[in-house]
């Protein structure tokens, strides 16, 4: 592999998260481009989340955020199949970032929420967010319910 490709292979491993095999496949699929490669990982990441979507979730986290005035928060809690991905850093990771993202965006709604632009990336929405989680970390992923609270 030439050092363009390993460094093609870290770039899209920091921004996906997958896996080297994962990766390598879709550079491979892509003849090297980076920015083919990422559409050909997201569609994997679509067909991946579509076939676990049938998976009951019955575990999860309850995730908060404060903004700093200290007048506006939200809760949101989301679910996953087990307790071990439940506990993973990164499965945290998205629970912090969607109540960031509730509190800031004030959806109305769950399905509303999935159809939003991601506040920290406008090029993807919430629902492709969770089918990167659920790709990277390989369980049905859902958002339970949630709530805003504003003074």
């Amino acid at each position: 592999m030439a050092r363009t490709d390993v460094e093609k292979v870290k770039h899209l491993r920091e921004s996906t998260g997958l896996s080297f095999n994962e990766i390598k496949k879709a550079l491979d699929g892509a003849g090297g481009e980076e920015t083919k490669a990422l559409e050909i990982l997201r569609t994997r990441g679509i067909k991946i989340a579509e076939k676990k979507s049938s998976r009951e979730v019955k575990e999860g986290v309850i995730a908060s955020y404060i903004h700093a005035t200290k007048k506006l928060g939200s809760m949101v809690e989301i679910l996953c199949e087990t307790d071990f991905v439940a506990r993973n850093a990164d499965f945290q990771e998205l629970a912090k970032e969607l109540a960031m993202h509730i509190a800031a965006m004030k959806p109305g709604d769950i399905v509303g929420l999935l159809e939003q632009p991601y506040v920290k990336d406008l090029d993807i929405t919430i629902k492709e967010l969770v089918n990167n989680y659920v790709a990277k970390l390989g369980e049905n992923i859902q958002i339970g319910r949630f709530e805003i609270f504003q003074i």
